[in-house]
């Protein structure tokens, strides 16, 4: 080493000095993170095998427990007292036989293999009794399941009761609740953890911290010959720094506290070569000192500027039309712009805060004005004090999933949905619950009282990427028996990109059409619901020779699905098919539909042991009515689907194609399976303009003065005809000014019947309409 080198390394760590105290001071805190990130995935890893554990230990009870039942039902039937009190066609006696010396059993009946008391008594109670009895009989096994009986859950058992080869009846057992409870009381678990017994979407029992029952499937097991599963969650721990697990964070962490010591013992006698003293001012000190003017005299520096909170600006009026049933609609350039959606993205933010709610995430569609939008509501937002987390370009669906994902239960997509490229829109979920009706319309009225939120201070912007994590989260849940290949015609939507993405993930060989995104639409409208939209998807599925035809609207939220001959599956049909998979492992689950779903939908529902509910069109209606009830599956004629089995109960048109491709793949031929869904004659959505622009005003002439003879009317939702062999329906769509019809009929015949009534009845009010029958 030269002479020079100690004066130059002296040299150098005389430079160094003064900021060795930062540095410490930063290495400190870089230790810290490291060690708490360390302590907090060691505590998680802990937390998640004690869960693991007890879930097992519950199941492993459960289905000892539970199973002793099954054998025990079967056991009383095959003895000697029931057998012959069954010969004789005494169900009576054979229920008193059955229930003699049965610990804890609270009832014991043997009822008539049709069940008719039973359907006769639906009105006075749920489904619940009766599809575990139908699930016995259809299944020639005994089964076990939780009903409400009296208002009252309890555990029912049932078997088929048979004397030799004959069933003459249904045999239930009633027992109390707490055969299922006390294998999950016997648990030893952390209180910072959850566990619960589920039946679908049923919470039986449950202990732990029920802030984590949304994410609690993910640690789910089911219970072995049983309609039940114990599902289980811990607390989210977060992305640890570089990705690390526990130990090697713990050991960076010593590194750099030992970093940190060393930085602050750097040799105190050493100096720079220039003193402190004679150095030039910072420029923070420079700020603070007077400056002369050109006399000499001081002039004390200018205070520091306050930040003010931003005012919107008075001149921006809210067109009360955009405030639509289900979300907030409009024309951009005549009743949106960033103005209308600076002042809606602030009224939203004060709606957040009364709810003590913070963090939002936004999304948009592929919609030219949609960053423009995007800007004016998110300054709204944080006006409003609240946290946005934008995630740019994305599907609706993917929005609504970063809310349970980024657990914010707060989201805003920006998407003018199926409409004309000039449309856009809002549609907005505050605490996990879509807004609609009067929450929608309270948001105007926000904006009209000057009922705002102006915070002190702005709240924050960050930005995320999570379309890999919704990738994985479908694709570690859904892997197909075997490939398929699929047409994917996104429209040009959103969802050109990520809905190849995820079915390509899941086994799936996708044949991309029109999935570059431009929000001009160059190539067709984005609404499957039409069938001139889906041309040139048969088209492509015929030249391809692919298994199937998927189209998604232009934010992602709806399906379409064409065979590979070119047949159209009407989405209601697509519900009869998700309905009886659904069933299959959660039995007498509701699944509800809308109006302008076939009639031939509940009796499917029913055969397959499930609950069938018709309610109003609308994805935030169907979405309040699911929490309503508790329902594990709903869908739209037009082609929303809602699943709260497996997944977060939202719409979503992409994990439905992969629902669908998992029940499809399992057969030979997929088209043949969706041909032979229960079928008739019907028409797609038929759309006419409204007299006058205003659909509902028209609608209710018609709930008040026509007259369909002969038919059961439903208004929840327009007006609904049902005749014997088919039905029509009339109802003000709540997105554009457009009246809708559907018909469905047994026959061609029945169908051109119902056609003419509904055409008399409709002309009879306005002789101009444009009835497209």
């Amino acid at each position: 080493m030269s002479e020079k080198d100690p004066h130059r390394a002296h040299a150098l760590l005389a430079q160094l000095r003064p900021a060795a105290p930062l540095l410490a001071l930063v290495l400190a805190l870089g230790a810290a993170w490291f060690a708490w990130s360390g302590w907090q995935k060691l505590q998680g890893d802990n937390r998640t095998t004690s869960v693991e554990r007890g879930r097992d230990a519950a199941v492993s009870a459960l289905g000892q427990a539970l199973g002793n039942d099954l054998k025990r039902l079967q056991a009383q039937l095959d003895a000697a007292p029931v057998q012959r009190a069954l010969a004789e066609g005494d169900l009576d006696a054979a229920a008193r036989a059955m229930g003699a010396d049965w610990p804890q059993l609270e009832t014991a009946q043997v009822l008539p293999v049709d069940l008719g008391s039973d359907y006769a008594a639906l009105g006075d109670g749920g489904f619940g009794r009766l599809a575990i009895l139908e699930s016995a009989i259809s299944g020639d096994a005994p089964v076990i399941g939780v009903a409400q009986v009296d208002d009252r859950p309890r555990v029912l058992v049932a078997a088929p009761a048979r004397t030799g080869d004959r069933v003459v009846g249904v045999a239930v057992a009633q027992l109390p609740l707490s055969r299922i409870t006390t294998a999950l009381d016997a648990v030893d678990m952390d209180g910072a953890t959850y566990l619960a017994i589920r039946q679908g979407g049923y919470t039986v029992h449950a202990r732990g911290d029920t802030d984590l029952a949304n994410v609690a499937e993910r640690l789910g097991r089911p219970v072995p010959d049983t309609g039940l599963r114990v599902s289980a969650a811990v607390p989210h721990v977060g992305r640890t720094p570089l990705g690390l697990d526990a130990i090697p964070l713990l050991v960076a962490a010593l590194l750099l506290l030992v970093l940190a010591v060393a930085a602050w013992r750097l040799p105190r006698h050493l100096r720079p070569a220039t003193a402190r003293e004679d150095a030039t001012p910072t420029l923070a000190e420079s700020l603070q000192q007077p400056t002369a003017t050109e006399d000499g005299a001081s002039v004390p520096p200018p205070p520091p500027a306050r930040s003010e909170p931003k005012k919107a600006a008075p001149s921006v009026v809210l067109d009360p039309s955009i405030f639509r049933a289900y979300d907030i609609r409009g024309v951009v350039g005549q009743t949106l712009d960033a103005g209308v959606a600076e002042l809606i993205g602030q009224a939203v933010g004060s709606l957040m805060r009364e709810q003590d709610l913070t963090d939002i995430v936004v999304g948009r569609d592929g919609r030219l004005s949609g960053p423009d939008l995007v800007a004016g509501l998110v300054a709204g937002l944080r006006r409003a004090g609240r946290n946005v987390i934008d995630i740019g370009l994305a599907p609706t669906p993917l929005t609504y999933f970063g809310a349970f994902h980024l657990r914010t239960g707060c989201c805003i997509s920006v998407t003018g949905s199926h409409n004309p490229p000039d449309y856009n829109g809002f549609k907005i979920v505050v605490g996990g619950e879509t807004l609609s009706g009067e929450a929608i319309t309270d948001l105007h009225a926000r904006v009209a009282d000057d009922r705002l939120h102006a915070a002190s201070q702005p709240g924050g912007l960050s930005e995320r990427d999570i379309s890999e994590d919704y990738v994985r989260r479908i694709a570690d849940d859904i892997q197909i028996a075997r490939p398929l290949k699929i047409v994917v015609d996104a429209g040009n939507g959103v969802a050109g990109e990520l809905g190849p993405r995820v079915l390509e993930a899941i086994g799936a060989e996708v044949v991309p059409l029109y999935c570059d995104i431009d929000g001009t639409f160059p190539n067709h409208h984005p609404d499957p619901s039409e069938p001139k939209n889906l041309e040139d998807l048969v088209r492509t599925v015929q030249r391809f020779d692919a298994d199937l035809g998927f189209a998604f609207d232009g934010d992602g939220d709806r399906l379409g699905v064409v065979t590979r001959d070119g047949e159209t599956i009407y989405p209601d049909r697509l519900l009869m098919l998700f309905a009886a998979d659904v069933l299959e492992r959660n039995p007498g689950a509701m699944i509800v539909f809308d109006v302008k779903c076939t009639g031939r939908l509940p009796g499917h529902v029913l055969r397959h042991g499930g609950s069938p509910l018709m309610w109003k069109t609308g994805h935030s209606l169907i979405k309040a009515k699911m929490r309503e009830t508790g329902a594990e599956l709903a869908g739209e004629m037009s082609g929303h689907f809602f699943f709260a089995e497996r997944w977060y109960g939202f719409d979503d048109g992409i994990y439905a194609a992969a629902r669908l491709l998992e029940i499809l793949a399992i057969d030979d031929d997929p088209s043949a399976v969706l041909k032979a869904l229960p079928s008739g004659v019907s028409t797609p959505e038929l759309k006419i303009d409204a007299p006058g622009g205003d659909p509902h005003a028209f609608v209710a002439r018609v709930q008040a003065t026509a007259a369909f003879d002969g038919a059961r009317l439903s208004t929840i939702d327009g007006v609904r005809a049902d005749w014997p062999d088919g039905w029509g329906l009339v109802r003000a769509s709540n997105t554009t000014p457009v009246l809708v019809l559907r018909f469905d009929a047994d026959s061609r015949e029945a169908l051109a019947r119902i056609q003419q009534v509904f055409r008399e009845q409709l002309l009879a009010l306005d002789p101009g309409l444009a009835l497209p029958f």
